[in-house]
């Protein structure tokens, strides 16, 4: 195959003759000369224009294509810069910067000994941060201050088409701040790493990334930021899952804050472990350490800014009250029958009352007729 190319440079019209180069294979080149057109020449200046011709199948340096595969891995190089420096936010910055993409950090605290420990750039005023004009802004904010903190940045010092991503444990949230509070030359990437520091010390492999492409441009360069970003993720082997935002607090108030919830109830139990503890045990202390480590301001997040979890915290506790009477229900008829005996049989057509487990309404279900603590029973005949 073979390339052209022509280079044009002005001279002055004391310059010799254009003189045209053709590059062949195998390094051989044929060079001719012309006589410049004085009809058409300027006052000051006239255009040299070189012909080039290189044959691309030619010989070429041994580190050619380890050249290209460089050139084209840098390009896939991002500047991303980190909204919330804490726990998670360092967490996410090893694999960004093991990765070779360039991390810049802001937090409300002093960051600035971590950062330099993990290699990335602190800046403790955003202006200046927002003036290196990152490829990404990445929100590891809590839920609750995401909006304030939205509203403190400089957004005119970043470059118009600056790619805005999230990783809050909710969705719709963030995703409705940034489509009120951005202009629409920003784009939007909501995701959720459904993991943290302690459930991926050890590896990313097979957890979910949840993530919702709210707003892209159409550009070619800015949809393949976005898979560059994505592809972070991906690297690591993660499980790559696109869904709404809507259809992922739907799961997540079911799944997540049902999790935290009951790490936090069986935290306040203060279980301990011991020399005879089951698998089933095991996992429930396990529960505990993943969830206790995480901040409040996570867990009131998770009910505050997520319009199911209300429903779910009410189903807990008509299960929990259901299971109560169950329970009390069983130990009732048997203190009965030790107090009584058969006095209660024989009654021919006599029926017993016995308590059972009333069934949950599903969810999204209206709420049930019988307030929690009206008694649910069912009547048996006797034998």
């Amino acid at each position: 195959m073979i390339s052209f190319s022509s280079v044009i440079q002005p001279t002055s019209t004391s310059q010799p003759p254009t003189t045209t180069t053709f590059f062949l294979p195998h390094h051989h080149h044929l060079s001719f000369s012309s006589t410049p057109d004085h009809h058409h020449q300027h006052s000051h200046c006239r255009r040299r224009r070189r012909l080039q011709i290189q044959a691309i199948d030619a010989t070429q340096p041994l580190d050619y294509e380890s050249n290209l595969h460089n050139r084209s891995s840098q390009s896939s190089k991002l500047k991303i810069a980190i909204i919330g420096f804490g726990n998670f936010g360092q967490f996410l910055a090893k694999t960004f910067i093991r990765q070779g993409h360039t991390v810049y950090a802001h937090s409300r605290s002093n960051r600035l000994s971590i950062a330099q420990t993990l290699g990335a750039a602190y800046f403790s005023d955003p202006h200046d941060l927002c003036e290196r004009h990152p490829d990404v802004i990445l929100f590891c904010t809590s839920i609750i201050s995401t909006e304030s903190v939205l509203k403190s940045l400089p957004l005119q010092r970043l470059r118009r088409n600056t790619l805005f991503v999230d990783v809050l444990s909710v969705k719709e949230f963030p995703k409705n701040v940034f489509l009120e509070g951005l202009p629409s030359h920003f784009d939007i990437l909501c995701t959720h790493p459904m993991f943290g520091p302690e459930s991926g010390k050890n590896s990313w492999n097979n957890l979910p990334l949840v993530f919702d492409k709210v707003r892209i441009g159409n550009e070619e360069s800015r949809i393949r930021r976005v898979d560059n970003f994505l592809d972070i993720f991906s690297k690591e082997g993660c499980r790559m899952v696109e869904m709404s935002c809507a259809e992922h607090d739907k799961y997540a108030a079911g799944s997540q804050f049902i999790t935290h919830t009951m790490g936090r109830i069986l935290e306040k139990l203060e279980l301990d472990s011991t020399p005879i503890n089951t698998k089933g045990y095991e996992t429930l202390l396990n529960l505990v350490e993943n969830t206790a480590g995480d901040s409040f301001d996570l867990y009131y997040g998770l009910f505050m800014y997520n319009k199911n979890a209300m429903e779910q915290l009410e189903r807990l506790d008509l299960a929990f009250e259901s299971l109560k009477k169950e329970l009390f229900g069983h130990l009732h008829e048997l203190l009965r029958k030790q107090l009584f005996g058969k006095s209660e049989e024989g009654g021919g057509g006599v029926s017993v009352r016995r308590r059972v487990l009333a069934k949950l309404p599903k969810n999204g279900s209206p709420p049930p007729l019988l307030p929690p603590g009206a008694p649910q029973s069912e009547t048996v005949p006797n034998k």
